[in-house]
């Protein structure tokens, strides 16, 4: 339970961060730090972030009830994995003229290896603890 229980604090923390600095700085964190020129809408960029700071809130409900739990850590699998696919995807076909790639593969790689590390956590905590 360790294990799963480090991942989901990390991750929330990194979806927490992200998605503050979407809410409120949205045009800073994409078009400067990230190198995407024009950015989607402000507002869209400041609905995800709110949106990653509740998905970080969750992650922490489950992290600290993890032992009863662990089973609900599939959502973030599926949550990660689908982003990792989507990121990469843009990032080997999809980009924009003049948008930086670099992002989009630390994006849908970083993804990946949420996606592993909770399925390893997973079954590490199916085996400990099988659900009720």
């Amino acid at each position: 339970m360790a294990i799963l229980r480090r991942v989901l604090y990390l991750d929330s923390f990194l979806a927490g961060v992200v998605g503050l600095g979407l809410a409120v700085a949205p045009e800073f964190l994409l078009v400067t730090l990230f190198g995407q020129p024009g950015g989607p809408d402000d507002e869209v960029a400041r609905l995800l972030g709110v949106t990653l700071v509740s998905l970080a809130l969750l992650m922490v409900l489950v992290g600290h009830r993890v032992e009863d739990l662990w089973w609900w850590c599939w959502a973030f699998v599926l949550l990660e994995a689908g982003t990792a696919l989507v990121a990469l995807l843009n990032a080997a076909v999809g980009l924009p003229q003049g948008a930086a790639a670099w992002p989009w593969w630390g994006i849908g790689l970083g993804s990946l290896g949420f996606a592993a590390a909770f399925v390893w956590g997973i079954g590490k905590a199916g085996i400990e603890r099988p659900p009720s």
